[in-house]
């Protein structure tokens, strides 16, 4: 078992130097892939930030007690990943953490929260509106009813990652703005005894408008990953209807797929 301490020279990130990577020379993991995963969990939960650096090869070399070739393995499957970069007369630098989301009933926020990922919402747009034909479909309201539109730009670490459109029958819950840049609307349905049971979701992708690329800090075209969701409580009545778009660049979807008996 080898573990480091040693402070990094000046050309690395701060954060770099404080971390104690673990390398287990007697496991059967490749040195190269202990070290990328635990480089790729410093940067999906922000110990490593984007634009830190970590020193070029040699350096990282010296200071793990590794070959020059099992560093540049590790760093190699982490730019192929697209969350470093190597910058010539620079190093190596952090670009970004990548949002790993599961496929389940839960809320952005949270799952965000959970991993780390330092979640921060701006409440863009919040009233009560008349429900447009699909909107009124996936709520079960009439055409024209009123239903409150909830418009949100969710953040990690400081970065857009995601614009939320969701769309609630009216009188279900008070949606305070000040709340909602605080907390997930999952969490405040939750508070409010309203008990999520189950929901019918689709996934798809489209290229980004000059708008929402100027809002997520992409380019306009840029690849989106686009999510629709109706939630339904546990007597079966649709709570929530929403559709979502978020940076392809930043965010991915994990499925489980098993084998029908």
């Amino acid at each position: 078992m080898a573990k480091t301490g040693d402070r990094a020279r000046t050309t690395a990130a701060p954060a770099l130097s404080s971390l104690d990577f673990t390398l287990d020379r007697g496991s059967p993991v490749p040195l190269y892939h202990q070290l990328a995963q635990q480089l790729e969990a410093a940067i999906g939960h922000g110990v490593l930030a984007p634009g830190n650096l970590l020193g070029n090869e040699v350096d990282l070399a010296v200071r793990l007690g590794l070959s020059r070739p099992t560093v540049r393995q590790a760093i190699q499957s982490l730019v192929d990943k697209g969350l470093l970069v190597r910058r010539r007369g620079v190093g190596t630098q952090v670009v970004h953490s990548q949002v790993r989301r599961p496929l389940e009933l839960s809320s952005l926020y949270d799952d965000l929260e959970t991993a780390g990922q330092a979640p921060t919402t701006e409440v863009v747009r919040n009233e009560v509106v008349p429900a447009a034909g699909d909107v009124a479909a996936a709520l079960g309201v009439p055409e024209g009813g009123e239903v409150t539109v909830l418009d949100r730009l969710r953040r990690t670490h400081g970065r857009p990652v995601a614009l939320l459109r969701n769309y609630l029958p009216a009188p279900l819950l008070d949606l305070d703005s000040a709340r909602l840049e605080s907390t997930g609307l999952y969490r405040m349905m939750r508070s409010a005894g309203i008990t999520l049971h189950s929901a019918r979701q689709t996934v798809g992708a489209r290229a980004a408008t000059a708008r929402e690329a100027s809002r997520l800090d992409e380019e306009e075209g840029a690849a989106l990953l686009t999510m629709r969701r109706t939630a339904y409580d546990d007597t079966g009545r649709p709570v929530e209807y929403g559709t979502h778009i978020y940076r392809a660049s930043l965010y991915t979807f994990d499925f489980q797929l098993l084998v029908r008996p």
